[in-house]
């Protein structure tokens, strides 16, 4: 049972670093898009390979363990009194978990050659996945310290530091690709 937090910890650590790579590869893939051939279809060919092997070799066994290894956790430590921060962990679990499955439709698309978001949109997107482990990872250490509304003030202001940071990056892209 001692083995079970450090590997549950190690999974979540695999997990999100295949959900921020996956996320870059797709703004790499979609990217391509605006290479002349046969630039294009070969960088994106290549790109399909990462994606599916990141995805299925490391992100969708990293989730699976994560959540294996953190209910039994919970059943072991809590079993049916969970602790109101848990409770809130669960809830941005939840929302990482369908950040998950909406990574998992944007793959399927690009595997179709289906490009349906801009490499801008995808940026915003992989800083979702940092606003979820600030948020769990400051929960799960301060749990009942810290004032919940002064936790989500934070989280904003975090949210909206990283929007305002890839819209500064976007501009000068922008304006370097017009020299």
């Amino acid at each position: 049972m001692i083995y079970i937090l450090p590997l549950h910890i190690i999974f979540i650590v695999t997990w999100f670093a295949g959900l921020f790579y996956m996320v870059r590869l797709f703004i790499y893939h979609t990217e391509a898009e605006k290479k002349p051939e046969p630039e294009r279809t070969i960088l994106q060919n290549q790109y399909k390979i990462m994606e599916r092997n990141l995805w299925y070799i490391i992100t969708w066994p990293s989730a699976i363990f994560t959540y294996v290894l953190g209910f039994t956790l919970l059943y072991t430590r809590y079993g049916w009194d969970v602790p109101a921060w848990l409770l809130i962990k669960l809830a941005f679990v939840f929302g990482l978990t369908l950040y998950h499955f909406q990574n998992h439709i944007i793959y399927r698309r690009l595997a179709k050659n289906k490009i349906t978001w801009t490499s801008t949109q995808l940026r915003l997107w992989n800083e979702l996945a940092t606003i979820f482990l600030v948020a769990i990872v400051f929960i799960v250490t301060l749990k009942d310290t810290v004032s919940f509304l002064w936790g989500i003030i934070g989280l904003l202001l975090f949210g909206f530091m990283l929007w305002g940071a890839v819209m500064i990056y976007r501009k000068a892209r922008e304006k370097k690709s017009k020299k």
